[in-house]
């Protein structure tokens, strides 16, 4: 039920669990649906700032919140003991050299349990010193401990107040480390935690300097299986919105191995692409990789509005850079394809899609 979760996962309209979180201009976050309901009546205010809202509203989607609620609602937690445990006893039994791994992994358990729903309850514990308690579990060799340390750091992350104290004391480390090393579910989590802290800009920063960071993203996205590349081309996506990252995942040669995963159907592949696409030497690698072309039409044939939105903005940046890349474009028919965009009931691909063709005209009128 709704009641079980954090409130930042309830969109402010529907007071439900968010599906699609989008961010407006006024920097609040809803539900597609409820704000797209909102706006359908007229309205362009924000519902919660009163603040006039660009024309025509954008609606950016919100990839970290969606992948914090997506990997939270995968975790189960033990029913409830009558009497609510004493979260410093939990901890001790944590620290305690002594305590049996049962011990520890129930203790992992009740103290994510406990601070699911409660906000307080989270930046006490943040504060108490048990995050190095965590941290220790991270460390450990036993994969069921690990994940659930990383899925209660995970949790103790929702509160903004809580993600630079988490990173002062040495999250990122412990979390790279297991992106790197983890097994089971580990190294996905590990992923979430990073964009849950990446969502701050002071925290791009600092986990893109890390130096083990973005190369185990990349690995990652390379090596993992289906989930584990989501989560980071996700973290990925979330880290680049920070331009200096950008250049450190180009140098790590993300470029290739995120054509690769499109190619497979992923599109948050696209979407970081889409970013990358800002930067010279991601366009260079882009225009070198035969058959990108033909990835990115099949995306605007198939693919969701938010992978139709990375993908015209892509190829924006690579036709505007490339003559070469622009007759192949033409040839290919996305003149047409672009037009027939400009329909879309998505006003950001109608905007990225008449973009996209004013770079064709300026073409096809010396063709």
């Amino acid at each position: 039920m709704a009641s079980h979760f954090p409130d930042d996962f309830k969109c402010p309209i529907s007071l439900e669990i968010m599906s699609d979180p989008v961010i407006l201009s006024s920097g609040h976050t809803f539900d597609r649906p409820s704000i797209q309901q909102w706006l359908d009546a007229g309205h362009r205010t924000c519902p919660i700032s009163k603040l006039p809202l660009s024309d025509p509203p954008s609606l950016i989607p919100n990839h970290a919140l969606r992948s914090l609620i997506s990997n939270y609602t995968l975790v189960s937690f033990p029913k409830p003991h009558q009497y609510p445990p004493n979260p410093q006893t939990l901890v001790h039994a944590l620290l305690s050299p002594s305590s049996p791994l049962e011990e520890k992994l129930s203790s992992l358990d009740q103290l994510s349990r406990i601070c699911k729903s409660d906000s307080a309850i989270r930046r006490r514990l943040a504060e108490s010193g048990a995050v190095s308690a965590v941290l220790d579990c991270v460390d450990s060799i036993e994969s069921g401990l690990q994940e659930k340390a990383l899925h209660l750091l995970l949790i103790l992350s929702l509160d903004d107040d809580s993600k630079v104290g988490l990173v002062v004391e040495g999250v990122v480390g412990k979390v790279v480390q297991a992106l790197r090393c983890g097994l089971g579910d580990t190294r996905a989590v590990a992923a979430t935690v990073l964009t849950s802290l990446a969502v701050l800009e002071v925290n791009k920063v600092t986990i893109g300097s890390y130096p083990d960071a973005i190369p185990g993203l990349v690995s990652l996205l390379q090596m993992g299986n289906s989930r584990e590349r989501k989560e980071a081309a996700t973290t990925l996506f979330t880290l680049c919105l920070f331009p200096d990252n950008r250049i450190r995942a180009i140098q790590n040669l993300v470029v290739p191995i995120l054509i690769q995963n499109a190619n497979s159907g992923l599109e948050r592949a696209v979407e970081v692409l889409g970013l990358l696409a800002k930067c010279e030497f991601a366009r260079d690698d882009m225009i070198q990789c035969s058959g990108f072309l033909d990835i990115l039409v099949e995306v605007l044939k198939n693919g969701s509005s938010r992978g139709v939105q990375y993908a015209l903005l892509t190829l924006s940046s690579l036709c505007s850079y490339s003559e070469k890349m622009l007759l192949e474009a033409l040839r290919e028919g996305l003149f047409e394809i672009c037009v027939a965009l400009l329909e879309d009931d998505n006003e950001k691909v109608r905007r990225n899609a008449k973009t996209f063709i004013q770079v064709l005209q300026g073409k096809r009128k010396n063709v």
